[in-house]
Parts: C-alpha cells; structure tokens; sequence
C-alpha cells in the first residue's frame, strides 16, 4: 500500500484502475489525452480500506492530503471552495475498479452555502440558476450523506409545482427556487435536529465520507455478490470542479455511447437535456431529446463532442458510454467507461472491432461476459403467436429480448413471486437502485418514466434482462396495485408479455421458442473453441436435454442422473414395487420392469451424442425419496402393490432417516441391493450395443460412475458387480465395447484418499454440489435460511453453492486431481456440479487441469466462453 492517498487527474493515467477506480483512471486518461476534462482529484481506493479499517473514519493524514489538493485544485481554477468573490463548487462521485451503474452515491453543486449562493447568482448574473443549484444540493446532501429520504423533499417540489400551476421543475423561477431552498434547510433541521452545514470544507468531508459509506449500501453489496466483485476492492472518490448544464438554454447534459448498447450498430446513440444537470437525465424525470437534435442546436459542439468519441473509441478500443455537459455552450467531458450492453450488442460489437482490425479474436473472445450469453440462450417470442397478438402499447426497447410473466408493482413483491415459482414482469413508475432484487428475479422491466439511459434500461442491459421504458401514456397506482394502457386494466397477478427488442408491450401471454446458435454468436463461439483447453460437457437426464445440448456444442454428457428417469407413470409403480419388497425375488422382478425403460431411455442418450461419451451415474438419492407421505397417496399406493395401509406405512417409517443425504444413497443402496447395479449396468451395456450395431462408425464407450464413495473398497465391491455383469453381456453379444467404471468424488475422504481410489476408478468426476454440503457442512437445501446473515456481515460474500469455493473445497478438487493422476497418469478428470456453469468456477478447472467440466444444456456456451477465456488469460 502506498502512502499517497489522493492524485490529481493530471497525475494519473488509464493504468491505475484498480488504485483510482474505473472513474477515475479514465478522467485521468481522458486529462493526458488533452480533452476539455473539469479537473480534479481521485480519492484512492486504498483510502476507502483505510477508512473501513479505521473504524469508518477519515484519519487525519488522509483529510489533510485531501486539503492539500483542494488548494491545488484552487490554483487551478483560479477560484476558491467557499469564497464569496469567486466560489469553487465541486461534484463529489464515487468510482470502483468495476463498473457498478447507479449503486453507489453523487453530491452535486458541494460548496454552496445561504451566502456564497447570493455571491454565485450575482456573479453569473443568472439567481434562477444559482437557487436550482442550491436546491439541488441540500436535497443530494441531505439525501445521501445524511440519509434524509428523497421523498420528503420530491413531496415539497410538488407541493410548489402545484401551488404555481406549472408541471415541470424548469417552470418554477428563481424565488420559488430559493424558497424551495430554505424549504429543504428546515425539512433537513427537522429530521436531524441541528441546521445544515455551512462550511464547505465541513461539507466535502462529509460527501467523501458518505460515498465510502455508500460502497457498503444494501444495493451495493446485492449488485456485487451478483457479479462477483469483491468487497475488499473499495472505491475511490473523485471530486472534480463543477460545470454547470442548468445555467439556461444554452446548457445543458446528457449520456452518449458510441456504439448502440441494445444492438451494437456502429452509430452515435444517446440522449440529452437542455437546462439540466446529469442526475436528470438517468434519473428519468423529463423525457430527454436523442443526441441527433444536438446536431441542430449546437453544430460546433456536435462535431467537436463526435470527434471526441471517435478519438476514445480508438484510444480504449471498445465502445465508450460518455457522460458529457454544455456550460453556456462550451462543452466538458465529464466521464468515459467501456458501456454496458446487451448480449446480442456485445457479440456485434467484438465482431465488428475484429473486422475493423482494432482488436484481434482473442481481445474479442476476452471482451465478452459469459454469464451475458444467458440472455441469448433462453426463448424468444413465437413468430406466429406475436404476429397473432396485437399490442396494447409501445415504449423505448431499453434491453432486447422477450419477457412474459405476471404483474408485479414493487421489488419487494417480485421477489416475493418468483421465489413461488413465479414469472413477473415488474411495472414502476421509475425503476431506483433500491430496485435491484427485484430487476434481477423479473423477466423483464416496464417504467412509465425514463429514456434509454435511465436506471432502468443501463441495469437491465447489464443484467440481460427485458425492458421496456419511458411508457407515458401508463396510468399506474403503485400502491393499489394497477395500472391502465390501451384501455385496458391490469391488476397485481395478470399477464403481459415486452418485447424488449421493439418496444411493444402485450396485454397477454406470448408463447416463446427456443434460442439458436448463429450469426456473431457462432462466430464468437467458433473462436472460442480455437483457444479453449477443457471440453464441456453437459448434465442431461433426457434424450431432449442432450439434443438442446449438442445444439449448443456440448461434447457428451457429463452427468446423467438415472433416478430422474423413474419418476414418471410406470416407471414410479415399478420402482415403489422395488422398494416395498420383501425378498430380493421380489425386488428382481420389479426392477426386470425398470430394465427396458432404462434401457431405452440411454439409447435416447447415445443417439442424441452422435458418438462423444457418456458418463451415467447409478441410483443416487435416498429411497424414500420415492414413496409417497400423503394419506390419500398411501391409501392409493397400498391398493395398488396389494398390501394393507399399514404395511406400505411400516415401510415408509422404516426409510425415514434423520439426515437423508448423509444416509442410505449412492453406492451404499448398491452394497445392500446389488442387483439394483446390476439392472443398471445391463441397460447401460446393452442400450451401447444396440446403438453401436445401428452406427458401427461411432465410438461408443459408456462410462459408468458410482456416486457417493468414501471407502476404495466400497467402490471395489460394487464395481465387481458392474464388472462381471458387463463383461458377461459383451462376451454374450460378441462385441467389442468398451466401457469405463469410475466416481463420483463428493465425500472429503474420497477426496484425501484419491490415489487409493484411482486404482479401481478410471475416471473421477466432482459433484461439487454434495462437496462443497459436507465440505462446509451444512445442507444446500437450508443453507438460504442464514446465507442472508453471512453476507451481510462479510463472512461469505458469494453462495458456495452458486460459486465454487475455490479456498476449500478447490483445494479438496486439487488435492484429489494430483492424487488420482500419480496413481493413474491418464485419469479422466471433470466436474458436474451446479459449478461447471459458473464462468469464475470454470476458470479453477482449468488451472486444476481438469479434462472437462459438465453443466446444464443452456450453460453450455457460457462454459464454452468461459474455458476459451481462461486459456487466454493463463497462456500469457
């Protein structure tokens, strides 16, 4: 850690991301490349640790370091924080090393007091102006440093707007400013009790201190454990001089990309305001004009501001989001970052740099975020269906895509719905960063307010999620729960479908269809697959799951979980018949009517893999898990298998365990029921010679894992019987197949005791899921009930179970991947787990030296992406 904690712009440079923050290396770039850039200092990031650490203080080294380049930034104003004469006023912003859109907090207009507000109306000759800005600010400050709410304050400018007849801010002049201003001064004193500061130095440490606060907000945290942003980074802080885009008409401010973020057409995309200062325009509350109409209201600052952004387009070569302002029609640059954008606007966007020649295709794999590709894997409207329906509205298609689910007017209630099983579309009058829970679980978004870059349309991009904004012909009562459009009522729980691509909204539900593979998607994928070492798998139960797959690239199947496959209609009686026996008898003549199904099912599978492998897991949970526990399905099940109530419930009582996934399941059902691993090898074996004898070009060799071994000579005993009934099947058929026996390593002593495991087992494959239950030992299952107090108090800042926990159970999966190879140099080595879809838990199997991971069919081009991505990363 270094000892200087603030630099000026001009002192830093683009490199310096992760000590001045993303904010703060780009105004320090932008300032060496000679742009019209209000100068200004970073408060680093180490400053923001040093705060935490210090017990959520300033410590006065870092307050006096803080004053010496307030004097510095003084001289080069020429003006003075605080002086009557002459007033320096800054904005006060925070900056993390990762871009996190509206999570954190903005003071404006810092440096205004009763005094200094008279001297600045005098001295621009404009007291409209000066009163707005100190209006402005009481309201941020108090809001966000204070941590007053804004609706007392919003509920006082109404109150005016009504009182003068008028609808919008700009109509209010400037005495009704001013005595807004003192308005807002008595609300302030009246919620905290003493008169609001005066003193700007006072002030500016109270704005540092209240962004540093800000990195550690609810909203934050929420907005980091969903893209996996530790909470050690810290944020930086960058006061810079104001310019002002409220001064009149010949002012103004707006948020400009350079390319277009919902689709990536290479074209000038944003949107501005006259008269107005930058919350205005994200914030949604007057409807902003495109950058085009900039063209004809100021044609020299157009062309200088497009100048501009071709010139850092080129520096950063990636698409730059701008945040810029006219001062009395000179033109500042306030902020440049590489834009967020959709999916779809991504893979045009890499497409195009590479085409362009400013990146090359490793630079354009790299560009891409794998989890966006989420966005593009998932349905999309049925072309007949939405050509059937008529729309009942249209608005801006702030993020592509289709989305159909049920009305929802709060986040709250979002999340609410959606942990039932719910599909919701959420519907505000503006989305707020207080919204972001309940963005991430809707389907898609619809607000009344707000242009394409309010908070709604730049958080749904981010997140891949639809959004539809700016709908003002809605009529919406939050709180009793309705809204009207195209004379229809829609109440909490009723259906709508956006179609985030063209902006149309439906008053109904839309029948969707599957997603694709083409275009700049395949393009990306096919580079993708040029650099990636690990192969990808896929976990698939179902004939149709593997087909979904191998469209998206998958290479065989990882994980199949042969009990998914008893659970429908016949298959559950014969299966409950199984378990209710008596004698093994009994249990062979059942499971003699599982084999044909099995059987076929796993023909399904090798047909479906045209010939890659196949890794099929015997019978894995606890038997209960079949049986039924209601009365009436008892009652139904003893008339059926022919025994009396009470027999079926003595069996029953007899499978309850106090701790079922730690109890009689996987291998341990095969030890007291061989003849369970018997039918199963011989569906296995004999589902691989009929599909070998139907396409003798394929190279068809079965893999067979036990699950659940903790003991090498479990796994001996039970791979005996796999052994001898195979080989017996194959002699009898006079084949040549080959097969494989190997585990799953999901007990802790497996994974310690992996060399002795390695001399029966020819492959092993991580179920992180049961690791990483009895790594930490506790049940994924109950986990949620107290996760919730773990992250808020920093012990884990991600759910294991969604991100492979790489200091414990990682070391167990490395432990056991060394092991396995010195007793067995050739073993094959992958993981099935929730994890083999998790781009951060794809990047530990590629430096464990896995052979592949498995995941979920729809993952499967975002585990593509991710081990091409990893492979770049680690060959440099």
């Amino acid at each position: 850690m270094s000892n200087k904690f603030v630099y000026l712009f001009s002192e830093g440079n683009g490199s310096m991301r992760e000590l001045l923050g993303g904010k703060g290396a780009n105004l320090a770039e932008m300032t060496n490349l000679g742009m019209p850039v209000p100068q200004g200092f970073t408060v680093t990031t180490e400053a923001c640790t040093q705060y935490y650490k210090d017990g959520e203080v300033i410590n006065d080294d870092i307050q006096a370091e803080i004053m010496r380049n307030i004097t510095e930034l003084e001289k080069i104003a020429g003006k003075k924080l605080g002086d009557k004469e002459n007033p320096l006023l800054v904005s006060v912003r925070s900056g993390a090393r990762a871009s996190m859109p509206g999570m954190m907090d903005t003071i404006l207009n810092l440096g205004l007091n009763d005094e200094v507000v008279e001297s600045f109306a005098a001295k621009t000759g404009n007291p409209r102006f000066a009163y707005d800005s100190y209006r402005r600010f009481i309201q941020m400050y108090s809001d966000v440093v204070m941590e007053v709410g804004k609706k007392y304050f919003e509920e006082l400018i109404d109150e005016m707007k009504e009182k003068k007849g008028v609808k919008l801010d700009t109509e209010l002049d400037a005495d009704d400013l001013k005595e807004l201003a003192n308005q807002f001064k008595a609300e302030y004193k009246a919620k905290i009790g003493s008169d609001f500061p005066s003193d700007p130095k006072e002030q500016l440490m109270g704005a540092v201190k209240a962004v540093f606060r800000s990195w550690d907000n609810p909203r934050a945290n929420y907005y980091r454990r969903m893209n996996d942003i530790p909470s050690d980074w810290g944020t930086a802080v960058n006061v810079q001089m104001m310019v002002f885009g409220n001064m009149g008409e010949t002012s103004g401010t707006g948020v400009a990309f350079s390319r277009n973020p919902s689709t990536g057409e290479k074209k000038l995309y944003g949107e501005y305001l006259m008269n107005a200062q930058g919350e205005d325009v994200v914030a949604g509350v007057r409807t902003p004009l495109t950058i085009d109409h900039l063209k004809e209201q100021n044609p020299a600052v157009y062309e200088q501001f497009v100048t501009i952004v071709n010139t850092l387009e080129n520096h950063y070569h990636d698409m730059q989001d701008m945040e810029f302002t006219i001062e009395d029609g000179k033109l500042f640059m306030l902020q440049t970052r590489n834009g967020k954008r959709t999916a779809a606007a991504a893979l045009q966007i890499a497409c195009d740099l590479v085409d362009e020649g400013q990146i090359n295709k490793e630079q354009a794999v790299l560009m891409i975020d794998p989890k966006q590709l989420d966005a593009l894997l998932h349905p999309q409207f049925d072309v007949k269906a939405l050509k059937a329906a008529a729309p009942i509205g249209s608005a801006l298609p702030a993020s592509p895509g289709a989305a159909c689910g049920k009305v929802v007017f709060t986040a709250d209630a979002a999340v609410e719905w959606a942990e039932k099983g719910n599909k919701v579309i959420l519907v505000r009058l503006e989305t707020s960063p207080e919204d972001i829970e309940g963005m991430h679980v809707a389907e898609g978004i619809l607000t009344v307010r707000g242009g394409m870059t309010s908070h709604a349309a730049v958080v749904a991009r981010g997140m891949g999620t639809c959004c539809v904004s700016g709908c003002g012909e809605i009529k919406i009562d939050e709180d009793a729960k309705v809204f009207s459009l195209g004379g229809k009522t829609f109440h909490e729980g009723d259906y709508i479908s956006l179609d985030g691509s063209t902006g149309n909204i439906y008053g109904e539900a839309i029948q969707t269809v599957a997603a694709s593979i083409s275009g700049n998607f395949d393009r990306i994928m096919k580079w993708a697959d040029e650099f990636r070492t690990l192969q990808v798998r896929t976990n698939a139960d179902t004939p149709k799951d593997a087909v979904q797959a191998a469209t998206f690239g998958a290479e065989g199947i990882g994980l199949c979980r042969t009990e998914h496959m008893f659970f429908e209609g016949d298959r559950i009686k014969a299966m409950r018949e199984m378990i209710v026996s008596k004698t093994e008898e009994q249990r062979r003549a059942a499971l003699a009517k599982l084999l044909p199904m099995q059987r076929g099912d796993f023909e399904g599978l090798y047909e479906a893999m045209g010939g890659h492998p196949v890794t099929i897991r015997f019978l894995d949970p606890p038997l209960h898990e079949f049986l039924p526990t209601a009365e009436d399905d008892i009652a139904a099940l003893s008339k059926e298998m022919n025994i009396s109530v009470e027999e079926l419930k003595a069996v029953v009582s007899s499978l309850h365990e106090f701790n079922p996934m730690m109890g009689h399941r996987g291998c341990r059902l095969a030890v007291s029921y061989p003849e369970i691993a018997e039918m199963q090898t011989t569906a296995v074996i004999e589902a691989a010679i009929n599909v070998k004898k139907a396409h003798s070009d394929w190279n068809i060799v079965p893999e067979i894992m036990i699950p659940l071994v903790g003991e090498i000579k479990e796994l001996a005993y039970v791979k005996s019987i796999v052994t001898s009934t195979a080989d017996a099947i194959i002699a009898k058929a006079g084949c040549d197949l080959h097969y494989k026996v190997g585990t799953m390593i999901e007990i802790p002593r497996a994974a310690i005791t992996a060399d002795e495991i390695a001399t029966e087992a020819e492959f092993f494959s991580f179920g992180t899921n049961d690791l990483t239950q009895m790594t930490f030992g506790f049940s994924r299952d109950d986990a949620g009930a107290f996760l919730g107090s773990y992250y808020d108090k920093k012990i884990y800042e991600n759910d294991p179970f969604a991100r492979l926990d790489q200091k414990g159970v990682g070391k167990l999966v490395k432990i056991a991947s060394d092991l396995g190879r010195q007793t067995r140099p050739d073993i094959k080595l992958g993981i099935c787990g929730e994890h083999g879809g998790d781009p951060s838990s794809v990047e530990f199997c590629h430096k464990a030296g896995l052979t592949y991971v498995s995941c979920s069919p729809f993952r499967v081009p975002i585990a593509r992406l991710a081990a091409a991505q990893a492979a770049i990363k680690f060959s440099k």
